[in-house]
């Protein structure tokens, strides 16, 4: 069979493009697009004086909207009919780069470690800049940290956000009770923290999925309800202010000292410059970040790190080989906790005030879409996913009032065109050598 009939064989055995269907599922979508849009965007209220309001309407802007989800879901079916087609490759340039990233692991990271340690240096660098990349770090290290609970344990925890906060308000009572540095009170944090985590583990050693998920929730929440409420102790709706900077070795960074203590620009004969916390700080978060990674990537090799990852792919098979999963399950919650509480410590003398409306449960899906949209046990994916979601909402700044809903259309799409996250593609922790050559002919 010669090229040509073989290329005419193939384009007979397409089906055709079902033109009605396609069109009448991107109307609907249409349609249900703006049956919702119309209340929540085409309908503004304004105060018109005298305690009386009126409405403004934005049709405009509903039937923009609509046609902009028409075109989408129309093009979006046609993609996936087309990709089905015998002939038309399933790799998208998205998957492309994502395959060639995951490949050339090591040369990226100590680019991007080169790049994080050069950002305060570089010429468009500034405090807005620096301020935004110590925010990228503490989800970053957060999403390392529930990295270990869902992406190598398998254990979908909603709840992440009450390790944050645990960790922050056990830095601001030591601080306000006890005058505790941020260096004193660092590893306090972190093994307050992980004490939580194993709290947590107990009563959900026997619950999987869905009814897992659940009551980390509700554990988010407890915690969260008990900080409001436990004003004697937490300071309330209030919350803890107050909270001490971190030094440089003793040295503050503050425009004048005690007498006898001399300040950072002082002892370096600097003149003083309220960036240089900023950027102490960025490097701080920016060392932290760092050691849960190495952390990660030196446990995933041990005994224990190969035990979640046989604990998320099958749990029955895990006590058939003699695993104990409350141990491995109450390791991975702890070890996840005590990183939420590291970064919790680090928030909390970042801001100097901590109050509850910090650690609400947006925080927790936050966390867990970095994780998901990275890729579930993908180190290299969390930092993508976390560069993603917290800077693609100050570039919506200048459309202050679609700010959300560009954020969420973003999600949508990496979801559609990365199922399986940014980086999916996982190297396993244990490679099997070639066997000798004596043993090849046995």
């Amino acid at each position: 069979m010669t090229a040509a009939s073989g290329l005419a064989v193939d384009q007979a055995a397409r089906p055709p493009v079902l033109w009605a269907s396609l069109l009448k599922d991107a109307l609907l979508a249409a349609l249900v697009a703006a049956l919702l849009a119309l209340p929540l965007v085409g309908l503004q209220t304004y105060d018109i004086g005298g305690g009386a309001l009126g409405i403004r309407t934005h049709f405009d802007w509903v039937a923009i909207g609509a046609a902009a989800v028409f075109a989408g879901r129309l093009v979006l079916r046609l993609s996936l009919q087309l990709r089905g087609f015998r002939g038309i490759s399933r790799e998208t340039p998205l998957s492309h780069l994502a395959t060639w990233a995951s490949r050339q692991t090591l040369p990226i990271t100590l680019a991007g470690i080169a790049f994080a340690v050069a950002l305060p240096l570089l010429p468009f660098s500034s405090r807005y800049v620096i301020d935004l990349g110590t925010t990228v770090l503490i989800y970053v290290m957060l999403g390392w940290g529930l990295n270990v609970v869902v992406g190598l344990a398998g254990l979908l925890d909603l709840g992440y956000v009450a390790f944050y906060a645990v960790g922050a308000y056990t830095f601001g009572l030591l601080a306000h009770d006890l005058d505790f540095t941020f260096w004193e009170a660092l590893p306090f944090s972190g093994l307050v923290a992980a004490s939580f985590g194993i709290i947590l583990g107990f009563p959900v050693l026997r619950l999987r999925g869905d009814y897992l998920a659940i009551v980390t929730l509700g554990f988010g929440e407890i915690i969260r309800i008990v900080l409001l409420n436990w004003a004697p102790v937490t300071g309330g709706p209030n919350g803890i202010g107050g909270i001490p900077r971190p030094s440089f070795f003793g040295l503050p960074f503050a425009r004048s000292a005690p007498e006898g203590v001399a300040t950072f620009h002082q002892f370096f004969g600097l003149e003083f410059s309220p960036d240089h916390r900023v950027i102490f700080l960025y490097f701080v978060i920016l060392g932290m970040a760092l050691v849960t990674n190495l952390f990660t990537l030196r446990i995933r090799r041990l005994p224990l790190g190969r035990a979640w990852e046989a604990l998320r792919e099958d749990e029955v098979a895990c006590r058939a080989l003699g695993i104990n999963p409350t141990n491995v399950k109450l390791s991975a919650f702890a070890i996840g906790a005590m990183f939420g509480g590291l970064a919790g410590c680090f928030f909390a003398t970042r801001q100097g005030f901590i109050s509850p409306e910090s650690f609400t449960f947006i925080e927790s899906a936050t966390i867990l879409a970095i994780v998901v949209l990275g890729g579930m046990g993908s180190q290299m994916g969390v930092v993508l996913a976390a560069i993603l979601l917290v800077t693609l909402p100050e570039f919506g700044r200048a459309f202050a009032e679609f700010r959300m809903l560009i954020f969420g259309a973003a999600m949508v799409a990496v979801m559609v065109w990365r199922p399986r996250g940014l980086i999916s593609h996982r190297e396993p922790t244990l490679r099997l050598g070639a066997a000798p050559a004596g043993d090849a002919g046995q």
